[in-house]
């Protein structure tokens, strides 16, 4: 069977899957929350007779798999939204839902087209007889970074030959940068109330160990190492202005280029925290909720994925969505986007960007954890304009509107295609890839950074 064969059953149904990742879009749901995502990816790969394997203590997470024996490619998906970003398909702010939440990261096309890719590949395989195994991972929490590091520590990743990705962006390429890690660490500091007017002596505040360790972690910034990031909100400032804090929570965010540096600076951090729990006379414990490690890009599953994007790239905008695309850039700050005016808004054709190997970029993924445990390739496609940043409602526009539909569906042909030629010619790129996969390893084995006494969080919670 060619390639181009299994390009005319893609878009034999390629408006269901339209279909799917704007309904998706419609119903936003936070992380760990996402069952109607979930539910209804599911629904259709059992439809599609696929074998759907839950994970134990994550509601929203399941595995659909195909097939049998070697290789076994997996096509990770999410589909989780963002708190605040509610948006219609409009150049102006405009909120579906009052303060509600909306796919300003893309993750409604994120996961589709990986339901697309997986059932387009089924049937190629149903009626070739291929042999291997496909697997789609439904994921969720991924903004939280830590959905993936919870399936990771299950085990679920640890037989495959390969992992494939994708994310929305503004450009057809390559990820071949490096994101960062990242510990994402909660301390709650234990005081003792008092009337703040009659007997502030009496009291010892956690609000104040809250701030006190938040100016330490200030001074801190100047000390560690270029790139690296600390940023924090306070969580729980107290009950009442005239109530001495008992109670007080800060949480943090830690990145840097990799998870060895990261867990030094923790290390620091929670020293800074000990101190401000001495100088207020107070108590304070942590929990870490999330802990990704950097990605490990795989150069020659990017390669790969590059020339299937560019060979089937058919990508093409009207007038209409070059028109929608010039007025949400006009919306931007010109001051920060100035650049936006001598690039084109919609690109269309495909770039390696080589010069980014070696690179990284400042952003983090739990998609870090899988790339530590098998070689992982990932492509961006061109789902917003250039200049719109995602976690934006210019985002959450763009990625419902068709603008959105028509990168998700060249993300879903690179996935595809991809996964073929890894199915009918493994040896020759898996064994290029996984060569590549130990090197950049240097022996490290993958250990999941959450404790294990640290749980997912259920439904509600």
């Amino acid at each position: 069977m060619s390639k181009q064969q299994l390009i005319d059953v893609m878009e034999s149904f390629q408006s269901e899957f339209s279909d799917m990742a704007k309904d998706i879009w419609e119903h936003p749901q936070l992380a760990y929350e996402e069952t109607y995502a979930s539910n209804l990816q599911r629904s259709k790969l059992k439809e599609e007779g696929f074998q759907i394997r839950n994970i134990d203590g994550m509601e929203t997470a399941f595995i659909a798999e195909y097939g049998n024996g070697k290789p076994v490619i997996g096509v990770l998906g999410e589909y989780d939204a963002l708190e605040g970003l509610s948006q219609k398909v409009s150049t102006a702010k405009e909120e579906q839902s009052p303060n509600g939440s909306g796919h300003g990261c893309g993750h409604n096309l994120l996961g589709t087209a990986g339901v697309e890719a997986v059932s387009a590949l089924k049937k190629v395989m149903e009626d070739n007889r291929l042999e291997g195994t496909i697997r789609y991972y439904g994921c969720p929490a991924e903004e939280v970074l830590s959905g993936k590091t919870f399936m990771a520590r299950a085990g679920v990743f640890d037989d495959l030959d390969c992992a494939l990705t994708w994310h929305p962006g503004s450009a057809n390429q390559t990820m071949n940068k490096s994101l960062q890690a990242l510990v994402s660490i909660k301390f709650h500091f234990k005081g003792t109330p008092a009337h703040a007017a009659a007997s502030p002596h009496a009291g010892r505040s956690a609000l104040d160990a809250v701030e006190l360790m938040n100016t330490g972690a200030n001074y801190l910034r100047e000390h560690i190492l270029d790139g690296s990031r600390i940023h924090y909100v306070i969580s729980n400032g107290g009950a009442a202005p005239n109530i001495v804090p008992e109670d007080a929570s800060v949480w943090y965010y830690l990145r840097a280029k990799n998870s060895k540096e990261v867990h030094h600076m923790l290390e620091r951090l929670k020293k800074i925290a000990q101190g401000a729990a001495l100088m207020t006379e107070t108590e304070f414990h942590s929990e870490i909720s999330a802990s990704a490690y950097e990605t490990l890009p795989n150069y020659n599953l990017n390669d790969l994925m590059y020339e299937n994007m560019t060979a089937f790239n058919n990508m093409t905008f009207t007038d209409e969505e070059q028109h929608f695309a010039k007025e949400l850039v006009t919306s931007l700050d010109p001051n920060l986007h100035s650049e936006t005016e001598e690039v084109q808004l919609l690109p269309v054709e495909c770039q390696n960007n080589e010069w980014e190997k070696g690179q990284t970029f400042t952003a983090s993924t739990d998609v870090g954890d899988v790339s530590w445990i098998t070689p992982t390739g990932s492509v961006f496609t061109t789902c917003s304009p250039a200049g719109v940043q995602l976690h934006s409602w210019q985002a959450t526009a763009s990625f419902g509107s068709t603008i959105g539909l028509k990168g998700m569906h060249l993300a879903a042909r690179t996935l595809a295609l991809t996964a073929y030629d890894l199915l009918t010619n493994p040896n020759n790129i898996l064994e290029k890839a996984k060569e590549e996969f130990h090197k950049s390893t240097e022996g490290r084995s993958y250990e999941p950074g959450i404790p294990d006494e640290v749980k997912p969080p259920s439904i509600g919670e």
